[in-house]
């Protein structure tokens, strides 16, 4: 637990707003690490820009590596919950046996949501920028996010492949494939500026992402059609 240093006034622990403070600086910090860097952003920026009092970072985090920490967390939790809607309903998880045409159909519903969660969603901007820069320079908050979400959501859509084509979910080839299949949507948010200028969309809104969707669906169907026969 993070502990208070004894020059930082307490805060009433009923506030109200005690919550919505806490996100904010998680929410700032995410928006700030990703554009600026953790070294190149100071505790004063994340303050001003979440609207708090400096001294509310030490009290709820225990400093700047603690706000760090919980921003890694805040995207376990959110991505978690994301794949969670894409992937809760894959029943071979629980053991049950699934058809391949099911599978196949669990696969182009899981792309579709995290096309409209990654592509649509302004917070998954702050998230995409966050992770880059924790990917280009690993520290303990990626490990949080890898063990939290990246290795236990790859694993789940390999059981899914898996299920879809019957090679096996731990095999390299299917891992790369996984790995091309997020790729392709995780494309559209960091190329977001090509894309639009590309596609000469002022935005990518709801129906923008329909058509990202059927493409990547497309591709996938395309892949998955061309391994019918194929031995395991």
């Amino acid at each position: 637990m993070n502990r208070r240093p004894k020059d930082i006034p307490a805060l009433p622990a009923s506030s109200p707003s005690a919550d919505q403070t806490r996100t904010a600086l998680i929410r700032a910090a995410l928006t700030l690490f990703g554009a600026k860097g953790f070294e190149g952003t100071s505790t004063r920026e994340i303050a001003a820009q979440a609207n708090a009092n400096i001294g509310s970072i030490a009290y709820h985090f225990g400093g700047k590596e603690g706000l760090r920490t919980a921003a890694a967390d805040y995207i376990v939790a959110t991505i978690q919950g994301i794949a969670g809607q894409a992937l809760g309903n894959f029943a071979a998880a629980s053991g049950t046996k699934i058809t391949p045409e099911a599978a196949h159909a669990q696969l182009r519903a899981a792309l579709e949501r995290m096309v409209a969660f990654v592509v649509v969603q302004p917070e998954a901007g702050e998230i995409v920028q966050f992770l880059l820069r924790e990917l280009a320079h690993p520290t303990a908050a990626l490990d949080r996010i890898y063990s939290g979400v990246f290795e236990p959501t790859h694993r789940r859509l390999c059981a899914m492949w898996e299920a879809a084509t019957g090679e096996p979910a731990e095999g390299e080839e299917t891992k790369l494939v996984v790995f091309t299949l997020i790729g392709q949507v995780v494309y559209f948010r960091i190329g977001r500026e090509a894309v639009k200028r590309r596609m000469g969309w002022p935005e990518i809104g709801q129906a923008d992402a329909a058509k990202i969707a059927a493409v990547a669906g497309q591709n996938l169907d395309a892949i998955l059609n061309s391994r019918k026969g194929r031995k395991p």
